[in-house]
């Protein structure tokens, strides 16, 4: 499932990049960095609590998670309102329109990706891996389809917002009727969720901000060559990320002394994967390049060199580790310290060495949280 969203990915990339102007695209990237960010109010830790939740045997929990992301999106649709009256204020109309399209789809986005944490819950990956292929494969179709007939700014947000609103609505009604959740609730889920919402506000700050300074610092263009440079790692990192999901529920179910003793060794086999994985990236990315984003030879190097943060990726199991078992005071302390690290290199880095500047952030960021986790798996 992960391998064809990622193939689809690639698809809508190469699209953006031979179907719209650099700067189009770079305003547009700029646009939807904000989403993470103004998500935060639909507490995005509440998905890991459900999965726990779920895992645990309490599935109705569903349905009261559900509502309270809901019930707290709002909050960030008044954020997007506040941002498109603050561009309007500037005389950006171009800005000040696109975040109020956004305003009107914040509280749904990703609120409505709930099932997928709810059917990890239960273990059940194959309806999950058909789902997410077909959101994907559906919302990357509806994108290209409209980037064939338009370069409108705003058509293509709005398409963006609508296809996966809808999609992700008629995907979550279905699981709730196929796989109907049981009545046992777990009232410890919706207080461990605000926990780790809480404890992860500053994560999806420090995944977006790059791009914003970006757009700030060095203009839109700029944003489209750094955003390309990332582009191709982000989507060989998406079948990973199937690792963190199904690892939680499992996770959830074992104890720590034993998940000490296998652990590292799970971590080492994945290492050893990856190796020669980004090794043969760095060699194909010229060519690679060269025939998908011609547009975008000048974002080669910075790709080749980000494709080494693959190598820290075993860390994520020793998060998901400690968030099965419940540790929140290392989860806080890891989750708040490491953005917090990124975001300062970011400031420090990116306005002195552009590009540059950003992806030795990005690198050094996640060394610091690899060694951060490892400590907390030792001593905890």
């Amino acid at each position: 499932g992960q391998g064809i969203a990622s193939l689809a990915g690639m698809g809508l990339a190469v699209a953006f990049a031979n179907l719209l102007p650099p700067e189009t695209y770079g305003t547009f990237k700029f646009v939807l960095s904000f989403v993470a960010i103004l998500s935060i109010p639909t507490l995005k830790g509440m998905n890991q609590a459900l999965t726990r939740a779920v895992a645990q045997g309490n599935e109705g929990t569903l349905y009261s998670a559900l509502k309270t992301k809901m019930k707290w999106g709002t909050l960030g649709m008044l954020g997007a309102l506040m941002l498109a009256g603050y561009y309007f204020y500037q005389d950006n109309s171009t800005l000040g329109y696109s975040f109020l399209i956004m305003s009107a789809f914040i509280p749904f986005v990703e609120t409505l990706n709930i099932w997928v944490h709810y059917l990890n819950g239960k273990k059940n990956f194959k309806a999950t891996g058909i789902n997410k292929s077909i959101m994907r494969v559906t919302t990357v179709s509806a994108m290209v389809a409209a980037l064939f007939f338009t370069q409108n700014l705003f058509l293509l947000l709005f398409v963006h917002f609508i296809s996966n609103t809808l999609i992700r609505s008629a995907i979550l009604l279905y699981s709730s009727k196929k796989f109907p959740p049981n009545t046992k609730h777990d009232p410890f889920t919706i207080g461990y969720g605000k926990h780790l919402s809480l404890m992860g506000i500053l994560g999806p700050i420090s995944k977006q901000i790059d791009k914003i300074l970006v757009f700030h610092f060095l203009g839109p263009i700029q944003v489209a060559i750094y955003t390309f440079s990332l582009r191709p790692i982000e989507e060989l990192k998406k079948p990973l990320n199937s690792l963190n999901q199904l690892a939680l529920p499992k996770l959830s179910q074992r104890n720590m002394d034993k998940l000490r003793a296998s652990l590292p060794g799970k971590m080492l086999r994945l290492l050893i994967i990856l190796l020669p994985l980004v090794g043969i990236y760095i060699l194909v990315a010229p060519h690679f390049y060269q025939l998908l984003f011609p547009q975008y030879m000048e974002s080669v190097v910075y790709s080749q060199v980000f494709a080494l943060s693959l190598l820290l990726f075993p860390k994520m199991l020793i998060n998901q580790t400690l968030t099965a078992h419940a540790q929140k005071k290392q989860l806080y302390i890891f989750r708040i310290s490491t953005p917090a690290v990124k975001i300062i290199f970011l400031l420090i880095l990116l306005p002195l060495h552009g590009i540059w500047g950003a992806i030795i952030s990005l690198i050094a960021a996640e060394i610091f949280g690899m060694l951060l986790l490892v400590f907390f798996f030792k001593t905890t």
